[in-house]
């Protein structure tokens, strides 16, 4: 990526826990005005990396600017940071919590009031004032956290894992106001190991695996180069043909749908005339890969970790 309108620059950045390289030899840079997406598993090292680059914990090797500056303690009040591991008071009420937070970056209480306001409004959350944080769902102090994490306007968002926890209807939402943000300018670091969430929101990505980086860029432009080489089939009828297609990885597959990836320049009209022969076909289109194929065309299935392994 190119780096001239870069607010934040990771540079051969590595990272290790005793025997574990946690992160190794990871360069990226997120640019100003966008979204950027790190994908990748759980412990592939993404909530590492967004560690360092909040300043929390040290950097072993490479470096990290913000805005051109090394990262510190200076460049954290840039940053509106929502880690992953919730951190709220349980026994706080949650508009004193985001009071006294607010305030924590600078914002005087009248400011801060009417921004609240706003945006537990916004989360249909607007009688939550008085309630104690114990109180709440997981779902529920996650939305706390995400407004901790904005209400003071800062230039640069990091949101690790922000959708972990929220229904579909709130993940829109959040998703929504994430747009939001980056069309009034500003900038978003977010991490994922949800692929699907990135398709909509993201202008680049990093994949991460194991610790390293294995494709950064512009989404679209990365879509484009794999090419409409995935076929999505919907049919009515035994679908056991699937089963007997050569040369193709089938994706993803249910009753009366199924994606595949054509591998080896198979011709996507002989997928079809099989298809016809041995089914009612109602959609039948060639398509770009989803990020989940590309995930998986990039490391190769034998590399992925498995979800539940540790978070690094």
């Amino acid at each position: 990526m190119t780096d001239h309108n870069s607010t934040i620059k990771v540079d051969r950045l590595s990272k290790t826990f005793g025997k574990t390289k946690a992160v190794q030899d990871v360069s990226f840079s997120v640019e100003n005005g966008k979204i950027t997406g790190l994908l990748g598993p759980n412990g592939a090292g993404k909530t590492t990396t967004i560690r360092m680059i909040n300043y929390i914990i040290p950097i072993d090797e490479g470096s990290i600017t913000i805005n051109d500056q090394k990262v510190s303690a200076k460049t954290q009040r840039l940053i509106g940071y929502m880690p992953e591991e919730r951190g709220l008071y349980k026994k706080m009420k949650v508009g004193e919590q985001l009071i006294y937070l607010a305030q924590l970056k600078g914002m005087n209480v009248a400011n801060a009031k009417t921004q609240i306001r706003y945006w537990l409004n916004r989360f249909g959350a607007a009688d939550w004032h008085m309630k104690t944080v114990g109180e709440l769902s997981k779902g529920m102090s996650q939305k706390i956290q995400f407004i901790a994490t904005i209400v003071h306007d800062p230039e640069i968002y990091i949101f690790d894992e922000p959708f972990s926890g929220l229904d579909p209807i709130n993940s829109e939402l959040l998703k929504e106001i994430i747009i939001e943000l980056r069309e009034k300018g500003k900038t978003v670091l977010f991490s994922t190991h949800r692929m699907e969430q990135v398709e909509q929101m993201c202008d680049d990505i990093c994949l991460f695996n194991n610790g390293k980086m294995v494709l950064d860029g512009n989404l679209r432009k990365i879509k484009k180069d794999f090419g409409k080489n995935t076929v999505l089939i919907e049919f009515q009828g035994d679908g056991s043909f699937i089963d007997n297609l050569s040369n193709v990885r089938v994706n993803n597959r249910s009753t009366n749908f199924a994606e595949i990836r054509i591998l080896d320049d198979q011709d996507p009209q002989q997928i079809l005339k099989t298809a016809i022969d041995h089914a009612e076909i109602h959609k039948f289109q060639l398509v770009e890969p989803s990020l989940n194929e590309i995930f998986i065309s990039t490391v190769g299935e034998d590399n992925i970790k498995t979800e539940n392994e540790a978070l690094v």
